[in-house]
């Protein structure tokens, strides 16, 4: 099923496992895939792979956190391609990078706005940026971000991923209704523990 022939995606922090699956489903179903993250060897080694089961992939090291590398990634592939239709961020964090896992009563504020600005930064910055050059290529794309089931949850140490969760999923209703107007889907996914992960698998418990 070539339902994305003839399409041009991008993904962001595509070292990732799930970015990395979205990637090779978008190249299976015929779109032109950007892959991209801070590990350039990983993504190259993922566009290498794409290439070899038939399918197009490029690679480029692209901070997710960057406005200045996104917004430059994102005008040479419109610049490229004359039009940008998906985008996917799959960006994630690693408990170690949000300082560990802290009961709430000592959790320092630092601690609970990492994963605010890591997260749902990101993928503020990655929507925001494709948003402009959907508008300015009037191109009706598809924006997608990433969450997690923590959103809903009532796990204990998990203040600040879970807030930052939930704001990803407050932040796409909004998008959704700022640039629907312009042809633009923004979607959030929210996947439940994926167990087959290094993260779910490598997590203490």
């Amino acid at each position: 099923m070539q339902n994305l022939k003839d399409k041009v995606a991008v993904v962001f922090a595509a070292s990732g496992e799930i970015a990395g699956a979205v990637a090779r489903s978008f190249s299976q179903h015929g779109a032109k895939v950007y892959v991209t993250a801070r590990n350039l060897d990983a993504v190259k080694a993922l566009a290498r792979e794409i290439k070899v089961i038939g399918g197009s992939a490029e690679a480029a090291k692209v901070d997710a956190l960057n406005e200045t590398e996104i917004d430059t990634f994102l005008k040479k592939v419109v610049a490229d391609n004359g039009k940008l239709d998906v985008v996917f961020n799959g960006i994630a964090v690693e408990y170690n990078e949000m300082g560990g896992r802290p009961l709430t009563t000592v959790a320092t504020f630092e601690q609970f706005m990492a994963p605010m600005e890591k997260i749902c930064g990101s993928q503020f910055l990655t929507s925001r940026v494709a948003a402009e050059y959907m508008m300015q290529t009037q191109t009706e794309g598809t924006i997608l971000l990433l969450t997690a089931a923590l959103s809903r949850s009532k796990l204990p140490n998990m203040t600040g991923i879970t807030a930052a969760s939930a704001a990803i999923e407050g932040m796409t209703r909004v998008m959704a209704t700022e640039w629907g107007a312009h042809g633009i889907k923004v979607m959030c996914i929210c996947p439940g523990a994926i167990m087959e992960t290094k993260r779910i698998s490598g997590m203490d418990r």
